[in-house]
């Protein structure tokens, strides 16, 4: 009797360990599982895009997001991220943090906090993009944002100071973090 009950308990964990098991198609980042609710062909770069979100958040309803881009006819990543983070700086609602290149790996990265507004509600959109080659042909992007939205003064005060400190190991976990394959699937 008390094998069988020993029996059923490790085959119950057994059975909770697989059902919590991620999908391929999740991504770890940050000690987060997001999943891939997002992925279309991009008009504009003729190229796929996913967007992985955490738990119940979806593509218009987020705090946190990973997005992986694919630019198929950009060739020079470090040109492509070193022109975009010139328009960045030309925007009043944009502030630039940090930017990096990788000369020798035809990399780039760079942070920036966005102030924006939705459904009366006021935010602060802090994003991280990595630009690398494709192994074949193009740019492979990885980008990680995160909403903070606020109130008052004070809660200004507190974002900024979480930014602060996270910004650079945030900016290092990117720089690791190999970015994964596009799926090539239209999930609406």
């Amino acid at each position: 009797m008390k094998t069988n009950f020993f029996i059923y308990i490790i085959l119950l964990i057994a059975y909770l360990f697989f059902v919590q098991a991620a999908k391929a198609e999740d991504i770890h980042f940050n000690n987060e599982i997001y999943s891939l609710k997002l992925s279309r062909i991009s008009a504009e770069t003729n190229g796929y895009e996913n967007e992985y979100f955490p738990g119940a958040e979806t593509s218009q309803n987020w705090t946190k997001m990973i997005g992986i881009y694919y630019y198929p006819d950009v060739s020079n990543p470090r040109k492509f991220a070193e022109d975009s983070e010139k328009n960045i700086e030309k925007k009043e609602t944009v502030a630039l943090l940090k930017f990096i290149q990788n000369k020798k790996q035809d990399k780039a990265l760079y942070s920036y906090l966005e102030n924006g507004s939705t459904q009366g509600k006021d935010y602060f959109e802090y994003n991280l993009y990595k630009y690398e080659k494709h192994p074949d042909k193009g740019m492979m992007v990885l980008r990680f944002a995160k909403k903070y939205f606020f109130k008052t003064n004070d809660e200004i005060k507190k974002i900024g100071h979480e930014v602060k400190g996270i910004n650079d190991d945030l900016m290092e976990q990117l720089i690791v973090t190999p970015i994964p394959p596009i799926v090539e699937k239209d999930i609406p």
